[in-house]
């Protein structure tokens, strides 16, 4: 599949999308076309699996997101979740509840009498849930979030390891100053992904210089202009890591603006692999933001603990694949010798 993501020019989760037949994605019919052409092309063979026998009595798992439209994550969760459920010969449907606790109140009410094996709850933002009662009644897994006493499974990205992974990739092309530009404050992923940059540093004997995190908001509007006071520092960096690809590609518009080249001048690296980082001059270095793995898990999980298997540790962690790209390419540098100053 990645194969096919490079053959097309587009994300693998694009790819994902495309192949599955996703109704749900915002996805031009010019994209579905050249992802189609790559996997021909790469005689790339996808398995459209029908359920196997399903059985009668509770044979459906119920997937709540409180949005997929903004965003693909939430869809791409569903699709792993499909995809896994199918291989045992269990159904996946799916709810979009909005974040409105009456509606999956109702929603798991009129349920009831359903079929139904478990339920997969999901949501765009990493953050702790606090669900309706109705869902005591039934086995349930979470998606991207989690219950404040940590009593369900939850399957989360590792954006602790991410942030960290990043950073060091940076510092392994020898840069030392790193600047970073993180997300909105008070969720999760932003504190992760700083937690993890604050290690990388300090794994390699760099000081952390708090001039250089600017808070963003995960639009490009605040990469561009969080970028530019970075780059007005007395010391300015000459590497950026963005907590997202949106406020990279702000990052982007200002270093030009300002007459720097990527990554000659400054090495910029994202964050989720959206389908634009391919698409941007240079293409975007990122890390994949792991929703459809973790759609795997979260119904291997569930099935587990309808079947009496111990589920494991009560939140597990997928990690978040770095994407090397021409952001970063070609921008290795001889390491200074000892740490920074």
């Amino acid at each position: 599949m990645m194969d096919v993501a490079s053959a097309a020019g587009v994300s693998q989760a694009t790819v994902s999308l495309v192949l599955n037949g996703s109704k749900l994605a915002r996805l031009s019919d010019e994209t579905r076309k050249r992802v189609m052409e790559a996997a021909d092309r790469l005689n790339y063979k996808f398995v459209r699996r029908s359920p196997k026998s399903a059985r009668n009595d509770q044979a459906t798992i119920l997937f709540v997101a409180d949005e997929a439209s903004t965003d693909p994550w939430m869809t791409l969760a569903f699709e792993g979740a499909r995809d896994k459920a199918l291989d045992y010969g269990v159904n996946v449907l799916m709810a979009v509840s909005h974040g409105d606790a009456e509606f999956e109140e109702g929603l798991l009410t009129n349920l009831v009498d359903q079929p139904i094996l478990g339920i997969i709850y999901g949501t765009i933002l990493t953050r702790q849930v606090n669900l309706p009662a109705a869902f005591a009644e039934h086995q349930a897994v979470l998606v991207n979030c989690y219950d404040q006493n940590g009593v369900l499974p939850s399957v989360l990205p590792a954006d602790l390891l991410g942030g960290r992974v990043a950073t060091e990739h940076l510092i392994g092309l020898g840069r030392r100053r790193i600047g970073m530009i993180n997300g909105q404050r008070g969720l999760d992923n932003p504190r992760d992904r700083l937690k993890g940059y604050k290690q990388a540093l300090t794994s390699h004997d760099i000081l952390f210089d708090p001039d250089l995190v600017k808070p963003g908001n995960w639009e490009p509007s605040s990469g561009f202009q969080m970028t530019l006071e970075l780059m007005a520092l007395d010391n300015p960096p000459d590497a950026i890591f963005c907590a997202n690809d949106l406020m990279a590609m702000g990052c982007f518009d200002a270093l030009k603006q300002l007459g720097l080249k990527i990554p000659d001048d400054v090495a910029v690296i994202g964050y989720d692999d959206r389908e634009i980082a391919r698409f941007l001059h240079p293409p975007l270095t990122t890390l994949v933001l792991p929703q459809y793995e973790m759609g795997q898990t979260a119904a291997e999980l569930l099935l587990d603990a309808v079947n009496g298997l111990t589920t494991g540790p009560k939140r597990i962690k997928v990690e978040c694949e770095l994407i090397e790209r021409e952001s970063t390419l070609g921008t290795r540098q001889p390491a200074l010798e000892g740490a920074a100053e």
